[in-house]
């Protein structure tokens, strides 16, 4: 069973951004919230072509209300030196549904191993910094299907256990698309499977 604290997660509110300068070398971080690989390619792809003259473009993202997948990338620094830190970041502030991407312009002076860790990783944290933190649920959405005349036993259920209503569609049969947080869903589904010739699909 799900408990309240398995069905939330910390994610970044909007998009937010710092800069970092280092022995001459600037760094921008950008974070965003982001749901889908689809959405982190697109956002890599305009940050290229916007700083495309600049040295490297790093990153790290995390995805999955407890950010089981996630990737580093060092784009052409020292193995680890970029992709690694800004991942610990995306770790120690605890969120996930987030990409961090950091664009390095190298100034001429090299800053080692140990100074590129530290550069993006304060670049890294900048970001986050400026950016809201909020907590969401993780959600479950549940479509019960119904004849008209137990609507009023289906609507005494939405009533109690107040998932949000999506989408209805009201004809021979009714639709109700429902969401509702995950620790609260088995209770919503189980008291609506007992309506008689209600259907539901989770």
């Amino acid at each position: 069973m799900t408990t309240p604290a398995d069905d939330t997660y910390r994610t970044v509110e909007a998009p937010a951004e710092a800069v970092f300068k280092e022995k001459s070398s600037k760094f921008l971080a950008y974070v965003y919230p982001v749901s889908d690989e689809e959405a982190i390619r697109e956002l890599l792809e305009a940050l290229r072509k916007r700083y495309y003259d600049a040295t490297h473009h790093c990153y790290a993202w995390r995805l999955g209300p407890h950010g089981e997948t996630f990737r580093a990338n060092d784009d052409g620094e020292p193995s680890s030196t970029a992709g690694r830190p800004i991942l610990g970041q995306l770790l120690s502030h605890d969120v996930t549904d987030c990409l961090l991407v950091v664009v390095r312009y190298f100034g001429g002076t090299k800053l080692g191993v140990p100074g590129l860790i530290a550069a993006y990783k304060e670049s890294a944290a900048a970001a986050l910094d400026a950016a809201r933190i909020v907590e969401r649920t993780v959600d479950r959405r549940i479509t019960v299907t119904f004849s008209y005349l137990v609507m009023n036993d289906i609507m005494r259920i939405v009533k109690e256990e107040q998932p949000a209503i999506e989408s209805q569609c009201f004809d021979n049969l009714s639709t109700f698309v429902l969401r509702i947080r995950e620790s609260r869903a088995e209770r919503l589904t189980e008291r609506l499977r007992k309506v008689e010739g209600a259907t539901i699909e989770s």
